[in-house]
């Protein structure tokens, strides 16, 4: 009686590690459901919006201009921020706020991106804390699941959906 109830507890145990294993090589590699908060990214993503952040793009080098990323916070490493990527190392960025009169430029450096919202008045991003490193991002938002009535794959365009 004891014995069989032994052999069950493992048999059981062992599924749910195998499991889990597979459930943690899932989202580490292939992706991720996202739930988004805050209005930087208004009008393209905003408040309790659902994305599907895939994360093959991020292992193979393959972000570009126009993407949008969830990245860890260089501020708060707890924390994730959902920006488009604007900058790519060696690119010219513009650092200026959209209201000011005076447009300062800077280079992105070496295993860098520029990050910025597309709510650029209401976006805590790059033009404040500057570039961020390439290995803070977690992966790329392809997708937009929830609400339903905006399902769909997102823009690459830097230029669509930006508030100015």
């Amino acid at each position: 009686m004891f014995r069989g109830f032994f052999v069950k507890t493992i048999s059981f145990v062992g599924y749910t590690v195998q499991y889990g294993c597979i459930a943690h090589c899932a989202f580490e590699y292939i992706g991720e459901f996202v739930s988004c908060s805050g209005p930087s990214m208004e009008p393209t993503i905003t408040n309790h919006d659902v994305v599907f952040s895939e994360r093959v793009s991020r292992h193979l080098c393959r972000i570009q201009k126009g993407h949008i990323v969830i990245a860890k916070s260089p501020f708060d490493p707890k924390m994730n921020i959902c920006k488009r990527v604007m900058g790519l190392e060696g690119d010219k960025v513009c650092t200026s706020g959209p209201s000011d009169v005076f447009k300062t430029h800077t280079y992105v450096p070496r295993g860098h991106v520029w990050l910025e919202g597309d709510n650029l008045r209401n976006s805590t991003d790059s033009r404040s804390y500057g570039p961020i490193p390439y290995a803070l991002i977690r992966g790329r938002v392809c997708l937009k699941m929830w609400p339903p009535h905006s399902f769909g794959v997102l823009a690459e365009s830097p230029n669509d959906g930006r508030i100015l």
